[in-house]
């Protein structure tokens, strides 16, 4: 019998608690803290920011949770689109990004958009793993147990890394670099799609 921890739907009355620990998790991520520098700024709004832009996967019962939500992973399936929350997410960067940041901000979220599949699929906005609990395999379990869905129903996933260093880990669960995003002043962003199996 395995000792490994189990990933479980978090319940929308932990939808704060699954977001923290994206917060946790995207504290030293490139391009969230390029978008917001500021400690203050970031622990301040970027759980209502990450909930603009994943948020819909609570509704749709697959944002997931390990550990006691060691690490969390908010999936967005097919039918559940975030298209609606686009306008959240602007508004939502609007009151924390600099002004003479913001059009440049935009820019790479257009970017990101334009390699979104036009297929059903996947798409996976945000995982992480809280920095306390890292070097587990907590992100390999999220990513295995919602790929096994995607693999039941025969469909593609995608995702951006929005951090060179997890690219590999993307890499090993069968994702393909589509392209790079990048502006003037911004990190790199790694567009990945997974075929259907």
């Amino acid at each position: 019998m395995s000792d490994r921890p189990s990933v479980e739907v978090v319940a929308v009355a932990e939808r704060a608690a699954g977001l923290n620990t994206i917060v946790a998790a995207f504290a030293a991520d490139p391009l969230t803290r390029w978008m917001m520098p500021k400690a203050d700024t970031y622990l301040t709004h970027a759980a209502a920011v990450f909930d603009a832009f994943g948020g819909a996967s609570f509704d749709a019962g697959t944002a997931f949770q390990i550990a006691d939500f060691g690490g969390a992973a908010l999936w967005i399936p097919p039918g559940h689109d975030h298209d609606d929350g686009d306008d959240g997410v602007s508004e939502g960067l609007a009151q924390v990004v600099s002004a003479d940041r913001i059009e440049e901000v935009g820019s790479v979220l257009e970017q990101m958009q334009s390699y979104h599949p036009k297929e059903p699929c996947w798409y996976l906005p945000l995982i992480g793993v809280d920095p306390h609990h890292q070097g587990r395999g907590l992100g390999a379990e999220l990513m295995k147990y919602a790929l096994a869905r995607c693999d039941e129903e025969h469909l593609p996933a995608y995702l951006e890394s929005s951090n060179p260093a997890n690219i590999s880990l993307y890499e090993r669960h069968g994702f393909e670099i589509m392209g790079r995003i990048q502006t003037e002043n911004s990190p790199p962003v790694h567009p990945m799609i997974r075929a259907a199996r």
